[in-house]
C-alpha cells in the first residue's frame, strides 16, 4: 500500500475509534506522504540532470565521495553520522569506502553486558516447586532483565565504532525472530544476540546452522517439543518461508518432510541449551524438494543452501534493507550469483548490494524510512546527545514507543517496517522526541531554542506547532543533555545568529537525506532553523 494511502487509513482508523490524534498529527501524515511522492519526482530529475552533465565525464563510481555522498552511505548502512565519522571516508572511491566499511566490521559488542547474563537459570526442580508468589515475582524480574537487556543493546548501538555490524545484527533479529513472549529467561536472548552479531557479516550457512539449533529460536518456533511420530511444523515451515526459499519454492510435503528431520532437537530441562536426543529422532527416510534419504535437520539445511533460490532470497531482503521497497530482479541476479559462488559470504552480498548502481542512484535516496532504532541512535549520535549514566534504557523504551520493542517482534515474520514504521501515533511521537533533544539544552545552562517565525507553508507551522504542544505536556526527559551550540560551531555559527544560505545549505545537508519538503523562512536563528528541519517530514527519511 502507498504511504499516502497508508497514513490516510491510519488518520480514518483512529478516527473511527475515538482516538484524539488532532489536526496536527493528522498534518504530520500527509505532509510525509506528499514529501515521499514529492522526493520521488524530485530524485527523478536530479537523476536526468545528473546524466546530463556526466555525459562525458568519468565512470561514476571512479569519482571521490563528497560529504553528501559520505553520509548517505554511513546513514544508509548504519546510523545517522556526525561530521567526524563523514570525514574519514570524503576523497575515497565508492569501492574503497565500502571497502572499509565492510573491514571495520566487529564480531563481538564492546559495551559490558549486564552481570546476569552469565547467571544459571534454574533447575526444571527449582522451577516446579515455585508457589505462584515466586513464579510472580520471577515474572517481574525477567521483565525487568529484558528492559535492561534492550538499553545494553542501544547503549552498544549508539557507541559501536561499527554501525553497520549493528545494524546487520538488527537485520538478522528480524530476519531470525525470537520474542520474550516465548523465550522467559533473557540469558538466551543475550546469547542469540550474540550469536547474530558474531555471523553477522560471516558466513550465511553457519549463521542458519547456528541460529537453528539456538535455545531460543527452539523455544519460540517449538521445535524442542518436536518428536518421532509428533513432528512439529513451525520451523520447518518457516526455514522455507522465511529464513531461505521464500515463498512459492517448495511444498507442504517438504515442510512434513522436513519436520520430521529436525525432530531430536531439544533443550536440556535444567540448563535449557541445546542437546540432541537420539531416542525421539524419527532416522527413517525422507523426501525433501525431490532430494530423498535419512536426512537428519544438518542435512536438509545444507539442501535448503543448495538452492538458487536461498541466494537469490537473501539478496533481495538485503536490497529492501538497504536499497529500496522495490526491488529489481536484473540487478539482483548477479549478487545473488556471486554470494551463492562465494558459498554464502555475507561480505560478499554486501559489497554487491552497495556498489550497485541502484544503492547510489538519486532515485533511490530518501525513499526509505528510518525504523525507529535508526531514528533515536541517529540522533544521539549525530547530535552527541549525553544521557544519565551512560543508562541507555529510557532510549530503549522510546524505540520501542515508536513501535520496534527489541527482542519482542509481533509475529515470526518480524517487524512489517518499511513505511509500517510511520502512523498518526508514531510520527507525532517522534517530533516529541525531537522537541524534548532541543530542551535538554538547558542541561548546558542554555535557553530553550527560540521557536522560527514558521515555515511559509501553514501545514508545516501546523505540525510544528502541534509537536511543540504535546512536548510541552510532556515532563523533561529526564538525564539527556544536548549541548547545542557546540554542535552548531561546526558549521560556524551559534543558536541565536542568523545564518547565510552556505549555513543554511550546510545543515540541510547534515541532518536530511533530502531536501526539505517545506519552504523555511529564511530570517531565523541558526536552532531555530534547525529545529524546523528536524521537524520537517524529509527528517524521517533515509
Amino acid at each position: 500500500m502507498p504511504l499516502s494511502r497508508l497514513l490516510h487509513f491510519h488518520v480514518a482508523r483512529d478516527s473511527r475509534i475515538g482516538v484524539g490524534i488532532g489536526t496536527g498529527a493528522i498534518a504530520l501524515c500527509v505532509m510525509l506522504a506528499c514529501a515521499l511522492t514529492a522526493q520521488a519526482a524530485q530524485n527523478t530529475t536530479q537523476h536526468r540532470m545528473r546524466n546530463v552533465h556526466r555525459t562525458e565525464e568519468a565512470a561514476p563510481d571512479a569519482d571521490p565521495l563528497d560529504a553528501t555522498d559520505a553520509r548517505f552511505l554511513l546513514t544508509r548502512t548504519g546510523f545517522a553520522a556526525n561530521a567526524s565519522e563523514v570525514a574519514v571516508y570524503i576523497g575515497k572511491t565508492r569501492e574503497e569506502a565500502v571497502d572499509a566499511l565492510l573491514a571495520g566490521a566487529r564480531t563481538e559488542a564492546a559495551t559490558p553486558p549486564p552481570a546476569w547474563v552469565t547467571e544459571p537459570i534454574p533447575s526444571a526442580d527449582i522451577r516446579r516447586a515455585w508457589a505462584q508468589d515466586q513464579r510472580r515475582d520471577d515474572q517481574r524480574e525477567q521483565s525487568r532483565r529484558y528492559d535492561e537487556l534492550r538499553g545494553w543493546w542501544v547503549r552498544e548501538m549508539v557507541t559501536t565504532r561499527s554501525p553497520l555490524t549493528e545494524r546487520m545484527t538488527l537485520f538478522w533479529h528480524d530476519h531470525f525472530p525470537s520474542a520474550e513472549e516465548k523465550v522467559h529467561y533473557p540469558q538466551l536472548m543475550f546469547r542469540q544476540n550474540a550469536l547474530l552479531r558474531r555471523d553477522a557479516l560471516g558466513n550465511f550457512g553457519d549463521l542458519l546452522h547456528a541460529v537453528s539449533k539456538d535455545p531460543a529460536m527452539l523455544q519460540y518456533l517449538d521445535g524442542a517439543g518436536s518428536r518421532k511420530g509428533r513432528p512439529n511444523e513451525n520451523f520447518a515451515r518457516e526455514v522455507m518461508e522465511l529464513f531461505t526459499l521464500g515463498e512459492g519454492h517448495y511444498s507442504q510435503r517438504d515442510v512434513a518432510e522436513a519436520a520430521r528431520a529436525y525432530t531430536g532437537w531439544t533443550l536440556d530441562p535444567n540448563t535449557l541449551a541445546y542437546q540432541f536426543n537420539p531416542k525421539i529422532h524419527d532416522d527413517g527416510d525422507k523426501t525433501v524438494l525431490g532430494q530423498m534419504g535419512n536426512f537428519d535437520g544438518d542435512q536438509v539445511l545444507d539442501i535448503l543452501l543448495a538452492q538458487p533460490e536461498t541466494a537469490t532470497f537473501i539478496t533481495t531482503e538485503l536490497w529492501r534493507e538497504f536499497i529500496s521497497e522495490t526491488p529489481d530482479p536484473a540487478q539482483i541476479a548477479p549478487v545473488a550469483e556471486r554470494f551463492r559462488e562465494s558459498h554464502y559470504d555475507i561480505k560478499t552480498a554486501l559489497r554487491g548490494v552497495f556498489l550497485s548502481e541502484a544503492f547510489w542512484d538519486e532515485r533511490n535516496r530518501g525513499v526509505l524510512v528510518k525504523s525507529p532504532a535508526e531514528f533515536v541512535v541517529g540522533a544521539v549520535r549525530e547530535f552527541d546527545i549525553g544521557y544519565a549514566d551512560q543508562d541507555a534504557t529510557p532510549l530503549a523504551a522510546q524505540v520501542r514507543n515508536f513501535g520496534e520493542n527489541l527482542f519482542y517482534p509481533p509475529n515470526v515474520k518480524g517487524w512489517p517496517g518499511g513505511e509500517n514504521w510511520i502512523n498518526s501515533s508514531t510520527l507525532l511521537a517522534r517530533k516529541q522526541f525531537i522537541e524534548q533533544l532541543f530542551r535538554a539544552t538547558e542541561a548546558h545552562g542554555m535557553r530553550p531554542a527560540t521557536a522560527a517565525r514558521g515555515p511559509v507553508n501553514p501545514m508545516a507551522s501546523m505540525m510544528t506547532n502541534a509537536a511543540m504542544k504535546s512536548a510541552a505536556m510532556l515532563p523533561p526527559r529526564p538525564g539527556l543533555r544536548f549541548d547545542l551550540g557546540a554542535w552548531l560551531a561546526q558549521y560556524n555559527t551559534t543558536p541565536d545568529a542568523r545564518p547565510d544560505l552556505s549555513t543554511q545549505l550546510q545543515l540541510q545537508r547534515a541532518v536530511l537525506a533530502v531536501s526539505p519538503a517545506d519552504a523555511i523562512e529564511p530570517d531565523v536563528t541558526s536552532s531555530a532553523y534547525l529545529r524546523v528541519l528536524l521537524m520537517d517530514p524529509a527528517y524521517q527519511l533515509k
